[in-house]
């Protein structure tokens, strides 16, 4: 299974980026996708995840700002960042988390990270 991710890149404070995210290789099914960054010096958090049923959760801190959504035929998720926010900067990785057979217990993977720069 490989995540590849992209859409990031500089955006002044007030701007927008669309993050993407898609699934490939040989599985059974996709369970949760979700979105998590890491900004410098701190640990990796959630910002969204969403189930395979569309229920989708957010962090605090990206409520009303930020839509997740997914797209089950494509395997990809996406990330739409909208007021963006100095304090938004930080390496963001897809995650999704794949039942490979349908015995058997689920498995996270990520994708490679791609760096999202808000500048003030």
């Amino acid at each position: 299974v490989q995540l590849q991710a992209s859409g990031g890149g500089l955006v002044q404070a007030g701007g927008s980026l669309r993050l993407s995210c898609a699934a490939s290789g040989s599985f059974y099914a996709i369970n949760v996708m979700g979105w998590y960054r890491q900004a410098p010096g701190k640990q990796r958090e959630l910002v969204a995840d969403i189930s395979s049923g569309g229920s989708k959760n957010y962090a605090d801190s990206v409520k009303g700002r930020f839509t997740i959504s997914r797209d089950n035929a494509k395997k990809a998720v996406y990330l739409q960042m909208n007021s963006l926010k100095p304090e938004d900067t930080a390496v963001y990785y897809c995650n999704s988390n794949v039942q490979l057979r349908f015995w058997g217990s689920p498995q996270d993977y990520w994708g490679q990270g791609t760096l999202v720069t808000v500048s003030s």
